[in-house]
C-alpha cells in the first residue's frame, strides 16, 4: 500500500463523515503531524478534490468529487440496466424509485426516478443513507453477512425515533427480508417518508443492488399493487443481468 495515497484516501473519508474538518482535527484523527496532514491537503486541494471554506480554515470535500462519481455511476452496468425499468415502475405507482447500492458500510442512491405527478423534489442520486435506516440498506444487509457485521460493529446510531436501533430486531428483519424478498423502513431515516425495496440479483445469485419505492407515510403501508410492480421490476433488472430468481423471491 502506498502511504501517501491510503492518508489522502482516509483524510477524503473522513470529510464525507464530518462534512467540514479542520487541519487540527485530520491530524488528530490520523494521528499525523499538522504539518503532514496540511501537505496532503494542499495536494488534494489543487486537484479539487478538497475545497477550502470561504473565509474558514475548515475542509471540504472538492467539487471534482462530484465529476469523478458521475463518471463511475455511469460505468454501472447495473444501474444502465435499471432505468428503463425504474421508469417504468415509477410511472405506475405514481412513486419515486431509487436504485441503491453498498458504500463504506451505508447504501448510496446510485438511481433515482422521481415522482411522475411534476412536484418539485429533491435530486437524491449520489446521496448516502445508513444500511439500516433504510429499506435498499436493508436488503443489502440481508444478503451481505460482512456488511451487515461492519454495520453492526460500527453501531446503529439513531435518525429519528422510530429508527430501528436494536441488533436483535434488525437481525429478524433480515431474516424476514431473505424469506419474503422485501425491506421495509417506516420513518426510520427521515420523518414523513416510508420505503419498500427488493434485492436486484447478478449472474452467479449475487446480490448487487436495491430497488426501492418512497412511499409518503400518509399513504403506508404500501399497497399489494405496489409491492408486486416492485417485485415484478427487480425481477426485470435481474434477468438483464443474468441473474436467476433466488429463493424466497416469488
Amino acid at each position: 500500500m502506498i502511504q501517501s495515497i491510503d492518508r489522502a484516501a482516509r483524510i477524503l473519508d473522513l470529510l464525507r463523515g464530518a462534512r467540514r474538518l479542520g487541519i487540527s482535527e485530520l491530524a488528530a484523527a490520523l494521528e499525523l503531524p499538522p504539518s503532514t496532514v496540511h501537505g496532503l491537503v494542499k495536494s488534494l486541494q489543487a486537484h479539487r478534490l478538497v475545497a477550502q471554506e470561504p473565509g474558514g480554515n475548515r475542509y471540504v470535500l472538492g467539487p471534482a468529487l462530484l465529476r469523478l462519481s458521475s463518471v463511475y455511476l455511469d460505468t454501472l452496468e447495473v444501474r444502465s440496466r435499471s432505468m428503463r425499468w425504474m421508469h417504468e415502475l415509477s410511472q405506475k405507482t405514481g412513486l419515486a424509485s431509487r436504485l441503491g447500492a453498498e458504500l463504506f458500510g451505508d447504501v448510496i442512491v446510485i438511481h433515482q426516478e422521481r415522482r411522475p405527478d411534476g412536484s418539485e423534489q429533491m435530486p437524491e442520486t449520489g446521496v448516502t443513507i445508513p444500511s439500516h435506516a433504510s429499506a435498499l440498506g436493508k436488503v443489502l444487509l440481508a444478503f451481505d453477512d460482512d456488511h451487515a457485521a461492519a454495520v453492526v460493529q460500527k453501531g446503529l446510531r439513531s435518525l429519528t425515533s422510530d429508527t430501528v436501533t436494536d441488533i436483535d430486531a434488525l437481525r429478524q428483519q433480515f431474516t424476514d427480508i431473505r424469506n419474503g424478498g422485501l425491506g421495509t423502513e417506516q420513518e426510520e431515516a427521515l420523518i414523513g417518508e416510508c420505503s419498500i425495496a427488493a434485492p436486484i440479483v447478478a449472474a452467479g445469485g449475487e446480490v448487487v443492488a436495491a430497488l426501492g419505492l418512497v412511499v409518503p407515510s400518509t399513504e403506508w403501508p404500501a399497497s399489494s399493487a405496489t409491492a408486486s410492480a416492485l417485485r415484478e421490476a427487480a425481477r426485470n433488472i435481474s434477468r438483464e443481468l443474468g441473474g436467476g430468481q433466488m429463493a424466497g423471491l416469488a
